[in-house]
Order: structure tokens, then C-alpha cells, then sequence
């Protein structure tokens, strides 16, 4: 089944970064029980965006969602040393967010995630900026993974994220992503495919029907993963249906939940 993870806990979101400030619990409580309710599989926990903040935010918001958390937590900094504390806060093995080949970012992320039990999120970005075909995205995929499994990461704990780019700039950026990931799960079947989805229609009008569309394409791709807003609820809609339809859903029994509960309607 697909799995989302949920983006909403990060404070270069207005509302979470004045929660965060002012130390407001319940606006951040119920927003993580909104978005499991949803149906987020992860929640994701950023808190880099109050400069010089982020070791205490981090910590404070790990403290008043740990206790409400009925998921796992995707712990979301560039900073190994974060992730380190963050990582000894929760109770359930965690995912990563995230690791690039960018060198300074790789060199720092490869000794801390050494020996944890945890799924990572793979960028397929290295020194050279953002991929330009869909051979560079399978490349580096490649060299992500072979050097995850060097320190004992096993494919399956491995979400690689295949850097989604605007078709605006572009028209191909679409089928190149499209194309990389069916290259990817042919070579790698255990590997998850993860990633936002909205910089497809960056700079185009009606951004939702676009994002919903592809959400769709990716998914018989082999996308089983992403990172989005389980509180939008026509996304979520789309996603549940192509899971039945794509074979991912037993007898339809979630997608017969999810009508019955109301989250999916026509």
C-alpha cells in the first residue's frame, strides 16, 4: 500500500512556526491527530526554520507529539547533530530526512546513520546540481544504494526520492521522472520511490488537478511513496483508488473504508 508521509509539522509553515514559538501544544497536537487520522503513515518533524532555534524546537516538538505519535516520525534536518538528539527522543524506529551525494552532506549523514535502525529518504542530487535525464536520476540511484548497503542499510529501508522538476521549464520533465522510476523498481524491487510532488506544476495554473493526475502516473511508475498533505483531501482520494486499482488493495477493503468513512466521494 501506498505511504504518506505527512508535511505538515514544519515550521516554515506560518501557523506551526508561531505554534512552535509560542509553545502552543494543542495547535500542534491536533494538527499531527488530523493528519494520522487521515491516514499519514509518517509524520514528518522539521523544525530548521527559526534560525538558531532548531535544537529546542526540535526538542520541544518532539516532547508534544511523542506521546499523541501512533506512527512513526520522519525526523526532517540537514544537521547529523539534530538528528542524533531527535533520534533518542522517539520510541518507534524513525525515518530519516534525508541524504544526498552533495559531499558535505553525504560525508556528514553516512557515520550517523551507521548501525540505526531507521528508513532514509535518498535524494538523487549530487555536486552537480539537479539530474538532467532519466540515466542521471538511475545513477545516482545506483550509487545511493550501493553506498547505503556498504554500512548495512537493506534496500527496503531505502526511499529514494527521484527529485520531481517543473514541467513548465520543460516538457519533458514529466516523462523523465516517469521513466526513471520504472528504471528504478525493475532494478531495485525492494526500493521505495518517495518524493514531493507539487514542483510538477510549479508555475502553472489549477496546480491541484495537475498534481493529482500525476500522482496517479507515478504510481503505476512504481511511486508507493510521498511526501504531501494528508489533509487535502481530494490527493488522499486519488491515492486510495489508484492503490485498489493498481492491485495494492485486498478485496478493496480500504478503498470500501474510505467510502463508508466518507474520505472518498465523488
Amino acid at each position: 500500500m501506498f505511504q504518506v508521509i505527512g508535511e505538515r509539522i514544519n515550521t516554515s509553515r506560518k501557523k506551526v512556526q508561531a505554534a512552535v514559538a509560542d509553545r502552543n501544544a494543542a495547535y500542534i497536537e491536533e494538527d499531527v491527530k488530523k493528519q494520522q487520522a487521515a491516514g499519514a503513515d509518517f509524520i514528518d518533524v522539521n523544525a530548521g526554520a527559526r534560525i538558531g532555534h532548531e535544537k529546542e524546537d526540535m526538542k520541544w516538538l518532539l516532547d508534544t507529539i511523542g506521546p499523541i505519535a501512533t506512527v512513526p516520525l520522519c525526523l526532517d534536518s540537514p544537521d547529523p547533530a539534530i538528528l542524533e538528539m531527535a533520534y533518542g527522543m522517539v520510541d518507534k524506529p524513525p525515518m530519516i530526512n534525508s541524504i544526498s551525494l552533495e559531499k558535505d552532506r553525504f560525508d556528514t549523514m553516512m557515520p550517523f546513520l551507521k548501525g540505526k535502525e531507521c528508513k532514509i529518504i535518498a535524494l538523487c542530487m549530487d555536486d552537480s546540481g539537479m539530474p538532467a535525464s532519466a540515466d542521471d536520476i538511475v545513477a545516482r540511484t545506483v550509487e545511493l544504494v550501493t553506498r547505503l548497503e556498504s554500512i548495512g542499510m537493506k534496500q527496503d529501508a531505502v526511499y529514494i526520492d527521484p527529485l520531481v522538476q517543473p514541467i513548465s521549464t520543460d516538457s519533458v520533465k514529466g516523462t523523465m521522472v516517469l521513466d526513471a522510476v520504472r528504471q528504478i523498481k525493475n532494478q531495485y524491487p525492494d526500493v521505495h520511490i518517495t518524493g514531493g510532488l507539487s514542483n510538477i506544476s510549479y508555475g502553472l495554473p489549477e496546480r491541484k488537478i495537475i498534481n493529482r493526475t500525476f500522482v496517479t502516473l507515478m504510481m503505476d511508475a512504481g511511486m508507493d511513496s510521498a511526501i504531501i498533505d494528508p489533509l487535502d483531501a481530494k490527493i488522499m482520494a486519488v491515492i486510495r483508488t489508484a492503490d485498489m486499482l493498481l492491485g495494492n488493495d485486498n478485496f478493496c477493503m480500504s478503498y470500501l473504508k474510505g467510502v463508508r468513512s466518507g474520505m472518498i466521494k465523488s
